[in-house]
């Protein structure tokens, strides 16, 4: 019996190519067969050595792919596997440069620019593996429909971006690419909660989309909901085990749920696979700062300072370690912050690094203009309308009278856990924390965004009225549903189980109408401290996000003007509810107001409560060096050195700089 005919060669390679992707073995063997028979064709050499290194075997496929690439310059499916086999082999800048031609050669070539953007992220260049995954995202969209968006959302022209693709999707709505593509676009605005809602919705019509459930993870993280986020990672991770960035972003969400050692051990798994990767030195650095390891937490900031030497946010890291600079690193500040092509977030960075470094020298005057120059950068980059918040707190005395209180006075869940700080960042939350979180019946926790995330919700579900005025329509059911809904959300960050917990997250001033309404029994702080004091140390300060009214003076007077407006009026139409904690007062009779303090609090003293800085609890703020150590007087009037530029502070203070300490 005769064998069966060999099939054409050209269909050979074709069964061959399309095995690549499911089974590497077998497309190796066909690959194989066909060298057999024709041994000088270079589309099954070029197959053969794309089996080989799939398989794992780079340096076999280097071996096919040297003199291929040499033969074949301009092919740009030959340059990307013989870059990709270069990285491989030990010799990523040779692949990085067989990769660039990859690209340029061949544009729409995903799997080149991806595998460029790994390479240069594993070589410390930042910058350049945000481009090349950026072009690897613009490449994977085939749909001609989708092509102008792509371009346009890829080359940071958002707005048309987001114009075509809400067209796109309003002819076809289920459109998962096009799900995907506006989510990036609000991604990139800062929408995040708009981009969680597209890519579930992406994610609920693909679940397969790999690429949908990362961007999903990173929009559930920047609101803080880091057990989702988590989530999300762990489905990823279970695939993709080794990707540095699941791993880098599961390590932050880690942090956010107080899962301090896992996110330790991920971050010094991926440095030992990605070492010369300075943002991971740098996450790294952060987490050890968070639990109190210093010497460790400068050591990172500096290891990544050496791999990026304009990484301004490492510079600040140190900073706020209190760390002295040396004259040289001093000098290295001030030349990479002229650099011209430094990028604004870096000479942001740099501009409040050298604030520090310049106040510690005693220059005042430099050290001013250093923090104004990065208060500008960053006010361009977060741009702020103080109207905005006035109005808010108009809104808040009209809709929050003693009559509104009083006939809603059985609202709300019955739980007393609670223990709410809030007022303004830098006038000593972080201390009233730390003191607290010393006694036994006490639980530290961090900035939890649970009552920002509920109010935000209510501005959407609520008929009737934006947020504030709508919680003149909530009733009594869905205030207690509130309550317990909160408690139930912050339950994973307690994780020792004491009778009391702290939120420590400032900002809360703005919803006390809410907490009143849902958690009536809980406790209320108000960190308070004089309006310069906590005016010029919030704008030496850059925050990561959602503080920009610190970038100007005179915006920062007027909030805090608002500010004790509005806690006045709390004062009024709730007398005695909130407590409030005078940073100054606290510094000159510590244990009076420890003692007042845990009184309000329903608690019995305790000495450790005055020994707050030997507890060696995690904390996350940039206070965290701050309240490790004994309180101390200096720092009361470290403003007054900076007194000659304060007018405009002074002017927008109006009232509040006589009257900052309030009613109560």
């Amino acid at each position: 019996m005769s064998e069966a005919p060999l099939p054409p060669l050209n269909q050979a390679i074709d069964r061959a190519a399309a095995l690549l992707a499911t089974d590497a073995a077998s497309a190796e063997r066909e690959a194989r067969a066909a060298l057999a028979r024709a041994p000088r064709d270079p589309r099954a050499a070029l197959i053969l050595a794309s089996a080989l290194r799939r398989q794992g075997d780079a340096s076999g496929a280097l071996t096919i792919l040297r003199p291929l690439a040499a033969a074949y310059p301009n092919a740009a499916l030959t340059q990307y596997e013989f870059g990709a086999a270069l990285t491989l082999t030990g010799d990523p800048l040779a692949g990085i440069e067989a990769l660039r031609r990859a690209t340029t050669l061949g544009r729409d070539h995903a799997e080149a620019w991806r595998a460029l953007g790994e390479a240069l992220f594993a070589e410390g260049d930042n910058a350049g593996a945000e481009a090349a995954f950026a072009q690897h995202r613009r490449a994977q969209v085939r749909d001609p429909r989708l092509k102008p968006a792509a371009d346009a959302l890829f080359a940071g022209r958002l707005a048309e971006a987001e114009q075509a693709l809400r067209r796109s999707l309003m002819a076809h709505p289920d459109d998962p690419p096009a799900l995907q593509m506006l989510a990036d676009v609000l991604a990139r605005e800062t929408r995040f909660a708009e981009a969680e809602a597209l890519l579930a919705r992406c994610l609920q019509l693909e679940p397969g989309l790999d690429g949908a459930r990362f961007a999903y993870a990173d929009a559930l993280f920047h609101q803080q909901k880091g057990a989702e986020a988590a989530a999300e990672l762990e489905r990823l991770l279970a695939a993709d085990p080794a990707n540095p960035a699941y791993g880098n972003l599961m390590a932050a969400c880690l942090e956010l749920m107080g899962e301090f050692d896992r996110a330790l051990a991920i971050y010094e798994g991926l440095l030992a696979a990605h070492g010369r990767q300075p943002l991971l030195w740098l996450n790294y650095g952060h987490m050890l700062r968070t639990v109190g390891r210093r010497e460790d937490a400068a050591a990172a900031y500096r290891r990544a300072i050496a791999l990026a030497p304009a990484l301004g946010e490492a510079y600040l890291g140190l900073a706020n370690l209190q760390t002295p600079l040396s004259a040289d690193e001093a000098a290295a500040m001030g030349r990479e912050v002229e650099r011209p092509d430094l990028a604004p977030r870096d000479r942001a960075y740099l501009c409040f690094a050298l604030g520090r470094a310049r106040e510690a020298s005693g220059d005042a005057a430099a050290a001013f203009a250093s923090y104004a120059r990065g208060a500008a950068l960053r006010r361009a980059q977060t741009p702020y309308d103080a109207r905005d918040f006035t109005a808010y707190v108009e809104t808040c005395v009209r809709v929050f009278s003693s009559d509104f209180f009083a006939a809603r006075g059985d609202f709300g869940a019955e739980a007393d856990d609670p223990i709410f700080i809030v007022g303004l960042h830098r006038s000593g939350s972080t201390l009233i924390e730390q003191i607290l979180a010393s006694h036994s019946a006490v639980e530290g926790t961090m900035e939890l965004p649970d009552v920002g995330l509920i109010a935000r919700e209510l501005g959407w579900s609520v008929p009737g009225a934006d947020y504030p005025a709508c919680l003149a329509n909530l009733s009594r059911e869905m205030a207690a549903a509130l309550g317990r809904r909160f408690i139930e959300a912050t339950r994973p960050q307690r994780r020792l189980g004491r009778r009391f917990f702290v939120d420590k997250m400032p900002n809360n001033f703005q919803h006390l109408g809410l907490i009143q309404l849902m958690l009536p029994r809980a406790k209320i702080i108000d960190a308070r401290r004089h309006p310069f004091g906590a005016c010029v140390s919030a704008f030496k300060q850059h925050f990561a996000e959602a503080q920009a009214f610190t970038y100007d003076l005179a915006d920062l007077g007027r909030y805090y003007r608002d500010y004790v407006a509005l806690m006045d009026h709390f004062d009024a139409v709730l007398p005695g509810r909130v407590c409030r904690v005078i940073y100054e007062d606290m510094v000159e009779d510590t244990e009076g107001e420890v003692r007042r303090l845990l009184a309000y609090c329903g608690l019995d003293f305790e000495p450790a409560c005055l020994a707050f800085h030997q507890n060696q609890r995690p904390v996350r703020t940039i206070s965290s060096e701050q309240v490790r150590q004994p309180i101390y007087r200096e720092g009361l009037d470290q403003w007054r050195r900076f007194e000659p530029w304060l007018g405009p502070l002074k002017d927008a203070l109006g009232p509040a700089l006589e009257g900052w300490r309030g009613r109560g």
